[in-house]
């Protein structure tokens, strides 16, 4: 195999010409210079596990106290955080937009959070 000057393109021995740039090649075969050792090679950052496991954690302290709101029929008041079976009336319902609002906050700002306290290897 012969190897193109200019762009290192492994041609066969019956060429001329490059076919990828069109260059004259050489009589008598090229070699390559051996590239050097890699150098430490970087290995892209880690995300922070414990950070993760914290959010995780969150979210199901979250979804285990969840946000309690007034029935329909009443004014809407928030009634606060109380264990799933023990609403704070018998009328409470649990509030999806809080409750939704709640999870999606904590899912960004632990994503977030392992994102910004990464670990370089």
């Amino acid at each position: 195999m012969k190897i193109c000057p200019s762009c290192r393109r492994e041609l066969p021995e019956i060429n001329r010409y490059c076919t990828q740039c069109g260059q004259r090649l050489h009589a008598d075969p090229v070699e390559l210079p051996t590239p050097p050792p890699p150098q430490s090679e970087s290995q892209p950052d880690q995300l922070n596990i414990q950070v993760l496991y914290g959010m995780v954690a969150a979210l199901s302290l979250a979804i285990l106290f969840p946000p309690w709101e007034t029935p329909p029929s009443q004014a809407p008041e928030f009634l606060g955080m109380h264990f799933v079976l023990t609403p704070p009336t018998p009328e409470a319902i649990i509030s999806r937009l809080l409750l939704t609002i709640e999870l999606v906050t904590i899912a960004i700002a632990g994503f977030y959070g392992s994102f910004l306290f990464r670990r370089k290897p």
